[in-house]
């Protein structure tokens, strides 16, 4: 059993109305049929954060409320300003101030960050998974990464094993 378990999550599809800014885009409509289907798989996988850390970005924060309904439990949640539009590297430091005691951490977050978040800190991993994984992160992809490490503090590129990744098309 790993130490911590991260699980990093792009959005699902998001719509491109006319006007409205980046950070206001709301889901479309496959987003919003996308979303429950990784939620639901989640919920039966187990794959139930300790802690989400979500991007202030409408669509972000749509995902993850249509993902929080499939977990019988309430999880803690933040909105962190510091994962939209930010690198992979960006990414690890919010990752290195989470607490320790949280076991496993889930971030709802944007491309090209979470994609290179992801091959960033995944050393090894079942090759088909990693393979799909470096070649497209689409919207409502969800990697699940095991770290064998005392603290979030340790995280760094090489460290993680991919133990899954899944997209709303893989589900069916």
């Amino acid at each position: 059993m790993p130490k911590h378990r991260l699980i990093l999550l792009r959005h699902a599809k998001s719509a491109w109305p006319d006007g409205v800014p980046d950070r206001e885009r709301p889901l479309a409509d496959r987003g919003r049929k996308a979303a429950p289907v990784i939620g639901t798989y989640m919920a039966r996988e187990k794959l139930i954060p300790d802690l989400a850390l979500v991007s202030p970005a409408r669509r972000a924060q749509e995902t993850w409320k249509l993902i929080r309904r499939a977990f019988s439990k309430k999880v803690s949640e933040h909105e962190t300003a510091d994962i939209y539009e930010v690198s992979a590297e960006r990414i690890l430091d919010v990752i290195r101030a989470v607490e320790p005691g949280i076991r496993t951490l889930l971030i709802v977050g944007h491309n090209p960050g979470m994609a290179n978040a992801a091959s960033l800190i995944v050393a090894d991993g079942d090759a088909d998974a990693v393979g799909r994984m470096r070649e497209k992160f689409p919207t409502a992809g969800l990697a699940a990464i095991d770290l064998d490490l005392d603290g979030w503090d340790e995280i760094a590129p090489g460290t993680g094993y991919l133990e899954r990744f899944v997209t709303p098309r893989s589900l069916g």
